[in-house]
């Protein structure tokens, strides 16, 4: 009976052993997925500044791959941009040379956007046919892959918006695009720090989990009110601090018709919605992480809540600095990296209060 439950202890621990394996395999692909969607929202933001989002006028998900790469296709392409608004309205004039450089930004938005597909779509498989995906994970990972295809979509039609009579894309469009992208870079983030193991520090209050969940919401929404700034190039106004317009809180914020248009095409109100929300992110930040310093100082729970707060006051630097300098492209990129780092870490801290997925065997030791 002993020989028989030392074979069961042994065949449970190689079990285990395996599971670990598949997961510290599954963790490093994620990894260089999170790291993909970064450098993609990096570019992303670069091709927004550069106003390079409308130089490609044409989707092809696959033969978009290859450039021009000669002259005549070249001129080919450059004709089709003469055609929409933004040329006939800003750009009249542009040389072939200058259409080059907004051409290559997109480009090389549209080459990292399908490479973040292979690259999440082929390891997928692989771990998927070899048996490592628990099957917990599998509806996760597949909802990923799913939203990931259909952000190609919604990257297509917030570009079709500023071919016909717009000289840029749509506001509405911009965010639902970058929420979605921020929402894939969230949900891996989760997956991948749920494959971690974590410490046992209890948390410090009975609200700390919940706080931790505002904040990684109120990180996104506040992600979602930076895209409608940029859509609406509300940044490149009242370049001020801390007064806008002169005042704490500038008139005309509701001057349009009717008032919760403003909400969304105001550019004054949007922007000045975008503060208050930097506040209300600030404050949350602050008093999350006096709460977890005064209850348990040592946890790990603890000193995360402090990095969070750092992180926070540095996105509010750098987007105050971003502001006064009137948005800058490289102030700009790193604002919007800046973003996507605190939501990163606000996932992160937010799962470390539920641990890690449990493992599909245990072991019962016996004295």
């Amino acid at each position: 009976m002993a020989g028989v439950e030392l074979a069961t202890e042994q065949m449970l621990r190689s079990e285990i052993g395996r599971t670990d394996r598949n997961r510290r395999q599954i963790r490093g692909w994620l990894v260089v997925v999170l790291f993909t969607l970064f450098a993609l929202v990096l570019v992303g933001g670069a091709t927004r500044l550069t106003e390079s989002g409308l130089s490609i006028t044409e989707w092809k998900p696959i033969h978009g791959v290859i450039p021009p790469l000669t002259a005549e296709e070249w001129e080919e392409e450059f004709q089709l941009y003469q055609r929409i608004p933004q040329y006939q309205q800003l750009n009249n004039g542009m040389t072939v040379g200058e259409f080059k450089t907004i051409f290559w930004w997109e480009w090389a938005h549209r080459l990292l956007a399908r490479t973040i597909g292979i690259i999440f779509a082929v390891p997928l498989a692989f771990f998927w046919l070899t048996g490592r995906v628990e099957r917990r994970l599998r509806w996760p990972l597949l909802g990923i892959l799913a939203l990931g295809g259909f952000q190609g979509f919604i990257g297509w039609w917030m570009v079709s918006s500023g071919l016909v009579e717009r000289t840029e894309v749509s506001q509405y469009r911009l965010a639902t695009h970058l929420v979605i992208a921020c929402l894939i870079f969230a949900a891996c983030m989760w997956i991948q720090r749920g494959l971690c193991p974590h410490s046992d520090d209890a948390a410090p209050t009975d609200r700390s989990r919940r706080m931790a969940a505002i904040i990684a919401v109120m990180s996104l929404f506040q992600i979602y009110l930076g895209a409608l700034v940029a859509g609406l190039d509300a940044g490149f106004s009242y370049n001020t601090w801390p007064l806008m317009d002169g005042a704490w809180i500038p008139s005309d914020l509701f001057l349009q018709h009717p008032w919760w248009i403003n909400v969304f095409e105001n550019p004054k109100t949007v922007q000045f919605i975008h503060r208050i929300g930097a506040y209300v992110l600030f404050a949350l930040a602050l008093m999350h992480v006096i709460a977890s310093v005064r209850a348990a100082p040592e946890s790990t729970h603890a000193r995360r809540s402090v990095l969070l707060f750092v992180l926070v006051c540095v996105q509010a630097i750098i987007g105050i600095t971003t502001l006064l300098l009137q948005v800058p492209v490289g102030w700009g990129v790193l604002h919007q990296g800046g973003a996507l780092v605190v939501l990163g870490f606000a996932i992160a801290h937010w799962r470390g209060f539920i641990g890690e997925y449990p493992k599909p065997t245990a072991i019962e030791l016996r004295n």
